[in-house]
C-alpha cells in the first residue's frame, strides 16, 4: 500500500494573522482569500492544470484547529486510501486521532507524531 502521496497542504499559525497575510499577498504576490489562505493549483511546464491542489493557510495564533498539538504549524499529506493507512498506523501503535470526516473535499484524519505534532491525512476526491 502505498502511503503519502504528496503533500496537500502547509498551514501555520501566526501573532497577527491578518497582517502576515497581507505581506504575503504584497510582497510574494500569493492570492490570499478571506479564509486566511489560498490554493495552489497544480500546472505542467507549460501551465496547463493538472488535477491537484496545494493549500496554504496562516491561522491565528490562538486557532485551536492544530490542537491537541502546541505547534504552530501542520502539515496536510495526501494519500489515496485514507482508512487503510489509517488502520496501518493504529496497527502500528501510531497515536491516530478517533475521527474520520468525510466531506465535499474528500476525507480527513489526523495522526500525532512522536513530537507531538498533529498531521493531516488527506484522500482528495478522485480525480483531484
Amino acid at each position: 500500500m502505498k502511503r503519502v502521496t504528496g503533500i496537500g497542504g502547509i498551514f501555520f499559525k501566526a501573532r497577527d494573522a491578518k497582517a502576515l497575510q497581507a505581506w504575503y499577498k504584497q510582497h510574494l504576490g500569493i492570492d490570499v482569500q478571506e479564509w486566511g489562505g489560498a490554493a495552489f493549483d497544480w500546472t505542467d511546464a507549460d501551465g496547463k492544470p493538472l488535477a491537484g491542489t496545494t493549500a496554504w493557510l496562516i491561522a491565528p495564533a490562538e486557532s485551536d484547529q492544530f490542537a491537541p498539538s502546541t505547534a504552530a504549524f501542520m502539515v496536510n499529506y495526501r494519500v489515496d486510501d485514507l482508512h487503510a493507512l489509517v488502520a496501518a498506523l493504529r496497527e502500528e501503535g501510531c497515536n491516530v486521532l478517533d475521527r474520520i470526516d468525510d466531506s465535499e473535499y474528500g476525507k480527513f484524519a489526523w495522526v500525532i507524531d512522536p513530537e507531538g505534532n498533529k498531521v493531516e491525512l488527506w484522500q482528495p476526491v478522485a480525480g483531484q
